[in-house]
């Protein structure tokens, strides 16, 4: 009577690292899975943290108002932190200084768009490049519409959509950003974390606005032309470039 025939030891050497490896991948898709469902508590619960600080804050801002009208005084705001700023003007005839300072913004085609942090040495930056860009303070409705609708994010260099929480929580998990929401929030209130996640944030490229910026270029806003400070009217043209 013939002995059963042993497999060859590198063919069960095989089997057992290819059993290994199936083990290891259904591992991994439970933790996954349990990550993704404890992940989606924390947004849900952040998320409503995050509308009631919104809330509070208008509502807070409302009552300032009323106060300083009923003691017969004007209510003056706190100076903007934030400001989009949109590219006007394509690469002809522009002189080196604001050219690089463009270029730092990240500006570096027309109809491009920026979050931009308001210090002394960015609004000095602002001025030099005037002539070439619009720019103004975003309202809430602005920033989240953007993110959501035109937000790309920079991952290993490449231009990544934000499809999914996952890409954010990749990228910017470290700095406490797992989420979309968490993103549109920092960006928002100028976080502490504002730097890492506005340049995870591709530059933002929009439409041209309703009848383009042809003949208006060489004209201030306040002049009816397309350049310059519009303050919060850039939300009116945010939405006609988003």
């Amino acid at each position: 009577m013939t002995g059963q025939v042993q497999a060859p030891e590198t063919l069960i050497k095989q089997r057992k690292d290819a059993a290994k490896k199936a083990e290891s991948k259904i591992a991994a898709i439970k933790a996954k899975k349990r990550t993704t469902r404890t992940n989606r508590k924390v947004i849900f619960k952040r998320a409503e943290q995050y509308i009631k600080e919104y809330r509070d804050k208008e509502k807070a801002e409302v009552t300032y108002k009323r106060q300083a009208k009923r003691a017969g005084n004007f209510y003056i705001p706190e100076e903007a932190k934030l400001a989009f700023v949109i590219r006007t003007k394509g690469i002809n005839n522009i002189p080196p200084k604001p050219r690089k300072i463009l270029q730092l913004l990240r500006l570096l085609q027309i109809n491009n768009g920026v979050f931009v942090r308001l210090t002394k040495a960015t609004k000095q930056m602002l001025q030099l490049v005037n002539p070439y860009v619009a720019f103004g303070e975003p309202n809430l409705k602005s920033v989240r519409e953007l993110i959501y609708k035109r937000g790309f994010g920079k991952v290993h260099g490449q231009r990544i959509p934000i499809s999914e929480n996952a890409v954010i929580q990749q990228a910017l998990g470290k700095f406490g950003i797992i989420c979309i929401e968490d993103l549109v929030h920092e960006i928002f209130t100028v976080g502490p974390n504002f730097k890492q996640a506005n340049t995870f944030l591709w530059p933002f490229k929009l439409s041209s606005p309703n009848g383009g910026w042809t003949g208006k270029k060489s004209r201030h806003y306040n002049d009816n032309g397309s350049f310059g400070d519009r303050e919060d009217k850039i939300n009116n043209l945010i939405r006609q470039m988003n």
